[in-house]
């Protein structure tokens, strides 16, 4: 009867660790593939290029953080993606708001808005697309 006991015991630790290092594989699996997509790159792009937001962070250095998967302002399709990205700088830190379209013919993103909000409540407005005329 104590052998089963025991062995019952490990296989309940085991599983516990199997699944716990599961979900850790998916969790930074998920991450890396937003630090790959499109929308994501063009946003850091812009905010790289954008001196005033970047001096506000006290960057370089830039450094971005993960997503926060349960934030329900993160929101991807195949058509669309809005997103907020953590960012610090050595002065202070905050979120980059992006939003992009999908062009269905060209199979690329467009950013729509990039937008960065600082902790202090300050936005800086990284880039916005310039409007068509019709």
């Amino acid at each position: 009867m104590g052998r089963s006991v025991n062995l019952l015991n490990q296989m309940a630790i085991f599983m516990t660790m199997l699944t716990g290092g599961g979900c850790g594989m998916m969790y930074y699996l998920m991450q890396k593939n937003f630090s790959q997509a499109e929308y994501y790159r063009l946003a850091l792009e812009q905010l790289n290029g954008h001196s005033t937001a970047m001096a506000g962070l006290g960057a370089p250095p830039l450094k971005v953080h993960n997503l926060h998967l349960t934030d329900r302002y993160n929101r991807m399709d195949h058509n669309r993606a809005q997103i907020k990205i953590p960012v610090t700088g050595s002065k202070t830190g905050g979120y980059l708001f992006a939003t992009s379209v999908r062009d269905p013919f060209k199979k690329r993103w467009n950013l729509e808005e990039v937008v960065l909000q600082l902790r202090e409540g300050e936005r800086i407005e990284v880039f916005t697309e310039p409007k068509k005329s019709e």
